[in-house]
């Protein structure tokens, strides 16, 4: 899915198949999820939406990102942090993930050189690749400049 009309057609017709109701707290909540771009928890989630419509509670974006992902228009991403993590379904489009050990910032890529590389390996031992997902996790090596550094520690100390 690229786009959130494309999501809200999906999640229709996946709602109107289980004999789900529509509602206005998931529309806004679709359209939230789709305007952060990925890699959002169910916090960072809620708060978005509750400046939209105060009155949506934490189980309401829990329950709405679980169908997200059953109907296919959201992916459920656990990372190193433990933390569940959601990015809009892209199909078959891949990307793999470079995720800050100091700001948790987490970056998406493509590497076609990589990509090859693995299917080499695959084909080396006599298997076919049919999905796989690659994280590196790294330190920035501008230290104490970095610049997500410094905007991660500044919500910190905001909380």
């Amino acid at each position: 899915m690229h786009s959130v009309a494309e999501a809200q057609g999906r999640l229709a017709v996946h709602m109107r198949q289980h004999g789900l109701k529509h509602t206005k707290q998931r529309d806004e909540l679709l359209e939230v999820f789709y305007a952060l771009g990925g890699h959002a928890s169910i916090d960072e989630l809620l708060a978005h939406v509750q400046a939209k419509l105060p009155g949506v509670g934490y189980a309401t974006v829990y329950r709405s990102m679980k169908l997200f992902v059953e109907a296919g228009v959201a992916d459920e991403r656990k990372f190193q942090d433990g933390q569940t993590r959601y990015e809009p379904h892209m199909g078959d489009d891949h990307h793999d993930h470079l995720i800050c050990l100091d700001c948790t910032k987490i970056f998406e890529f493509e590497d076609p050189v990589i990509e090859a590389r693995q299917a080499e390996v695959c084909a080396a031992h006599h298997l076919r690749p049919e999905h796989h997902r690659h994280e590196i996790y790294a330190r920035c090596t501008r230290g104490e400049a970095c610049p997500e550094r410094a905007s991660a520690q500044g919500v910190e100390s905001r909380r």
